[in-house]
């Protein structure tokens, strides 16, 4: 890869994590009532559309890269927490996502590695909210645990909805990634 492609690639991804940072400025509201310090936001569709266009490692680039920047900007009240949730969360989600679609970039492989991304991301978080939830929230595991269906849901419906939003949106946004 020459000079200016790797800096033509760079500055795609550079404007993804904007856009990302972005969506989630504009838009984070809490969906379950249950837990409504669970907020869903958009930020995972330009890190899933640039997971497709440039493959999984630059989508962890991507999440690493957005979670940090948007942990000292627009969710700067969730801190270090939630930085690593986010890393954690979305990297489930683009390498399960990226691999599957990397192998045979088709219709139905993206579908499949999204369902796939969207499983991993909901299997992760259990353990991560077990793990790292009770310490960062100086919780027991018991007193956790009744929010766990809830936080199971909302991991489930946050990837499901970003998921089906970049499936719908990547086609037409593909063109201008690969110029």
């Amino acid at each position: 890869m020459n000079t200016q492609t790797k800096n033509s690639k760079l500055a795609k991804m550079a404007m993804l994590v904007a856009v990302s940072i972005v969506l989630v400025a504009l838009i984070h509201l809490p969906i379950l009532p249950m837990v409504p310090f669970l907020e869903y936001d958009p930020a995972d569709i330009p890190i899933l559309i640039g997971t497709f266009a440039f493959g999984p490692a630059a989508g962890v680039v991507l999440t690493l890269v957005t979670a940090i920047l948007q942990g000292v900007t627009v969710s700067a009240s969730s801190g270090a927490y939630g930085i690593l949730m986010h890393v954690i969360a979305t990297s489930a989600l683009v390498l399960v996502a990226g691999l599957t679609y990397a192998r045979n970039k088709t219709k139905k492989t993206a579908i499949l590695g999204l369902v796939l991304g969207t499983l991993a991301m909901v299997l992760i978080m259990i353990p991560a909210n077990m793990l790292i939830t009770t310490r960062f929230m100086g919780l027991t595991l018991e007193a956790l645990m009744p929010f766990m269906p809830w936080i199971i849901l909302f991991n489930f419906i946050k990837a499901g909805v970003n998921s089906i939003v970049t499936f719908l949106v990547y086609k037409r946004i593909s063109p201008f990634l690969h110029r």
